[in-house]
């Protein structure tokens, strides 16, 4: 059987690494710490975490749970130790982040099918089969490398991405489709007096934002500022720039509004609407508050929130087939955020589901096809559609295919694609007894 080389020991590296062990599949693990760091990392072990000891809920009732209610079906690795080293976080998943950076190291080390190969910084593109998982800070030699690959080019080294709300949460009795003088109807259009826009910037210029990390500060771009950067330089500066009503006139009034938040549709089902122009650095929380004072997003159903981080990705669309496989070699396979996924469980599921495939292509087998129903395969599908604004998307109930029926009510309706999604991956888990103990 083929050895597999999976590069990058962060948590995607390390469940792809175990999954392909679990089906008999030799790995050679290759990671360059401790012969080196990432300017975020400090620890020498595997998986750690960075940003946030928190990997979110754990209701079904909530996308993130729902992706790792899919992963335990499949055994995942960094769900089990994740579990193992959790802390109180009231409905979340928290963990003690050393504990659980060495839990990872301890078990991936006593598999006798995986090859650890630690203090080794890769330049150039493993042979294949191989798995790439280095993650948003990926050493510059093989970025060059990557870069090389048929039909890369260059990857985004910054990512700057507006919010993202799902169409239905959407008050469509308060907004309009228009394209600036007519042309066409590609934008969803939220009208605002000059009231409801000083109310707004009141809210955005006074709101708390994350605090960049040491080596992001020069990440500064005059072309993708971050709204709240926008509006500091004076009230009127979002009303000449990303929310100008020029060449828009709301069919309500007859008249142009005194300025116009723009969504644009962000996906193909058109279900995902992007808030053009709103790259921002507010917490979470604010976005939430000061965003839903814009008419029409009110009760909005946010599917992801803006970010503006470091973040080194492949435009995806352009670049990979299913299972995250690069398109023109199926046997070299991408995994974590550099494919495009958000999140820690998210790079950790990409990893799964991406080893998952290679080692059933490896075995002469089909692919598997989680398909659109479950979150694990509505990820992978996001990251390959075609997507000429593609930007890293997290875990949501807005990329799963919708019910064929209608159900009253969020709760229940994400109840029903819950238990839907558990019974379409439920024929992929493996039998009783190879599961781990």
């Amino acid at each position: 059987m083929n050895r597999v080389t999976v590069v990058g020991a962060g948590l995607a590296g390390c469940e792809a690494a175990w999954q392909l062990a679990r089906r008999g599949i030799p790995v050679r693990l290759v990671d360059m710490k401790p012969k080196k760091h990432s300017p975020a990392h400090t620890l020498n072990s595997f998986s750690e975490l960075v940003c946030s000891n928190s990997l979110k809920a754990e209701q079904l009732t909530n996308a993130s749970g729902l992706l790792k209610a899919e992963m335990a079906l499949l055994d995942s690795l960094i769900l089990n130790c994740a579990q193992w080293a959790r802390v109180p976080a009231g409905g979340a998943l928290a963990v003690d982040r050393e504990a659980f950076s060495l839990r990872v190291t301890e078990i991936l080390e006593s598999e006798p099918l995986i090859e650890i190969a630690t203090g080794q910084v890769v330049n150039a593109i493993p042979e294949a089969p191989a798995i790439l998982a280095t993650g948003p800070l990926t050493d510059e030699a093989l970025v060059g490398a990557i870069e090389a690959l048929p039909g890369v080019h260059k990857l985004h080294f910054f990512d700057a991405a507006a919010p993202i709300v799902t169409l239905e949460s959407i008050d469509m009795s308060k907004v309009f489709r228009a394209s600036r003088y007519g042309r066409g109807a590609d934008y969803l259009n939220c009208p605002m007096t000059e009231a409801e826009y000083n109310r707004f910037y009141e809210a955005l210029v006074t709101a708390q934002t994350n605090d960049p990390h040491g080596f992001e500060k020069s990440l500064v771009f005059e072309g993708c500022l971050a709204v709240e950067i926008l509006a500091s330089r004076g009230r009127q500066t979002l009303a000449f720039g990303p929310l100008k009503p020029v060449g828009l006139v709301d069919p309500r009034t007859g008249k142009m509004p005194y300025a116009v938040a723009q969504l644009r549709q962000d996906d193909a089902a058109g279900t995902l609407y992007n808030l053009v122009g709103f790259q921002t650095r507010l917490k979470w929380g604010e976005q939430k508050r000061v965003f839903s004072l814009i008419p029409g997003l009110e009760h909005a159903e946010f599917a992801r929130y803006g970010v503006m981080h470091r973040n080194t990705y492949l435009n995806s669309p352009d670049v990979l087939g299913a299972n995250y496989a690069l398109r023109d070699n199926p046997l070299l396979r991408f995994a974590g955020q550099i494919t495009g996924v958000e999140g820690y469980m998210e790079s950790a599921a990409s990893g799964l589901t991406a080893a998952i495939a290679l080692a059933e292509r490896l075995r002469g087998n089909a692919e598997p096809d989680f398909t659109g129903k479950t979150m694990l395969g509505a990820l992978e599908r996001y990251v390959r559609t075609p997507n000429a604004h593609f930007q890293p998307m997290n875990a949501n109930f807005g990329l799963l295919e919708p019910l064929g029926e209608r159900v009253k009510g969020k709760r229940q309706r994400y109840e029903k694609l819950a238990e839907r999604a558990l019974a379409t991956l439920a024929a992929f888990a493996l039998p009783k007894e190879e599961e781990t103990v």
